[in-house]
């Protein structure tokens, strides 16, 4: 028996990988790409019933709570404070040009009103659709809207959960049947994507949880059950050819996706385990918490600094990549000012020195100590976050004539340099030190 399984599973990958080789995308979805490219920045936001409790997304697994039990949070749940045109907003006052909304998390509730599981926002006392409230105001301010969508689910027992890593405590003793959810879950992004209007892409999550755990030795073929993704991903291209579609799967890209994301992570680091995955071509997004958590967790007050928050939007653009910062704010529907003040701060910011991240792509050398570069047209943008040890030295320089070298914050100071067998050196001497106010120092190279 268990080698006609292998023989399946086999056969599932050698069709996946040749799928790989020839899909396709379509003109919209190529379109789509370029611009999400050209975004760098956008809002995540982690809320739902799990914020009732203060403790994180992660609650209902990590306490091991009964699911029936949990699901009596749904009379507590009225967040009288959600004010969805305040959320977006502050969302564009922060720079951000898109928002990936969490609509289900893994523990399964819907924030809209889904006729396929009655564990929904419209049987709180709300009664009111959260999807289509941030949809309406993402749209009326010109914002994109992206759905987050979990595929794990810890309360189905249609759910594979025998075959899954979390999940385990919730009081599941029998296992439905897998094609089931798979329908379930098509009717659901059916509705989100009929009912909506138009949607920037759909944020997948769960893939994960049918494989070992993230490790270099892990391979991407080392999923226990057949996820249709294919499928799901040209129901998904169908309904909507032009939306875009991300799987945060910590590994190679499947065929039909359209963005890679790291989670924690600027692309090509792996300082949280979970990005032993090499950057591919597609569009690239670092999703990152502002604090220690992503979901409301009340003892964490542990904010990232804003020059922090600064070099990791650089450090993302730096390496062709978004940045996808998050919020979790509490379960009425307040932002947090330790949220709203920084987001406020980045966009001042951005108002500034936004040329040398919007439309850019990564640099032409990897990040160093002393910073990233990115790039647009003939200018070349070095971005110093560390205070380098002498000039900095550039090998291999893209532009064949250096037109002029100057600081960004005051293109009358140009900066001495020295420009021989495609080596570009330059002293930064009079450009200051990196600090809180300026976290950033910037240098232009115009060329050609």
């Amino acid at each position: 028996m268990k080698k006609y399984f292998l023989l399946a599973v086999i056969y599932i990958v050698l069709c996946t990988n040749a799928k790989a080789q020839t899909y396709q995308p379509n003109q919209k979805e190529l379109a789509a790409r370029q611009v999400f490219s050209n975004d760098r920045f956008g809002m995540f936001i982690h809320w739902g019933l799990f914020s009732l409790l203060g403790d994180g997304e992660w609650v209902l697994n990590n306490r091991n709570i009964p699911f029936d039990n949990y699901k009596l949070l749904e009379k507590s749940f009225n967040p009288i404070d959600f004010d969805a045109d305040k959320w977006v907003k502050m969302a564009k006052d922060g720079g951000m040009k898109y928002i990936t909304l969490v609509t289900r998390h893994h523990d399964g509730f819907s924030l809209w009103d889904t006729k396929y599981s009655d564990f929904n926002i419209m049987h709180t006392p709300y009664k009111k659709d959260i999807v289509k409230e941030l949809s309406d105001a993402c749209h009326k301010y010109g914002l994109k809207i992206f759905f987050y969508y979990s595929l794990l689910d810890w309360g189905r027992s249609d759910y594979s959960f025998t075959t899954g890593r979390t999940g385990k405590g919730t009081g599941r003793t029998t296992q439905g049947k897998w094609e089931d959810y798979i329908q379930f879950m098509k009717n659901q992004l059916s509705e989100l994507l009929t009912n909506y209007g138009e949607v920037g892409g759909i944020w997948f999550d769960g893939y994960w949880d049918q494989m070992e755990e993230e490790s270099a030795s892990r391979k991407d073929t080392d999923v226990r059950i057949d996820w249709h993704m294919g499928e799901i991903y040209d129901l998904i291209h169908k309904l909507q050819p032009q939306c875009l579609i991300g799987n945060n799967h910590h590994m190679t890209p499947l065929p039909g996706e359209d963005f890679q994301m790291f989670e924690q992570d600027v692309p090509g680091e792996n300082s949280h385990g979970l990005s032993f995955q090499k950057p591919s071509s597609l569009p690239l997004e670092t999703c990152a918490t502002m604090n220690n958590n992503w979901g409301y967790n009340i003892k964490d007050d542990s904010y990232k600094s804003f020059p922090a928050l600064v070099a990791l939007l650089v450090k993302s653009a730096g390496a062709g990549a978004n940045l996808l910062l998050n919020i979790g704010p509490l379960p009425n529907g307040e932002v947090q000012q330790g949220f709203s003040s920084r987001i406020d701060s980045m966009g001042n910011w951005l108002h500034k020195y936004g040329e040398t991240i919007y439309n850019t792509s990564g640099g032409y050398i990897a990040q160093q100590k002393w910073g990233v570069i990115t790039q647009s047209k003939n200018k070349l943008y070095i971005h110093v976050l560390n205070t380098p040890q002498g000039d900095i030295v550039l090998p291999s320089f893209p532009f064949k004539k250096i037109k002029k070298v100057y600081a960004f914050d005051n293109a009358n100071t140009k900066l001495s340099y020295s420009f021989k067998s495609a080596e570009l050196s330059i002293s930064i001497s009079s450009i200051g030190i990196p600090d809180y106010p300026n976290p950033d120092r910037i240098i232009v190279v115009e060329g050609e």
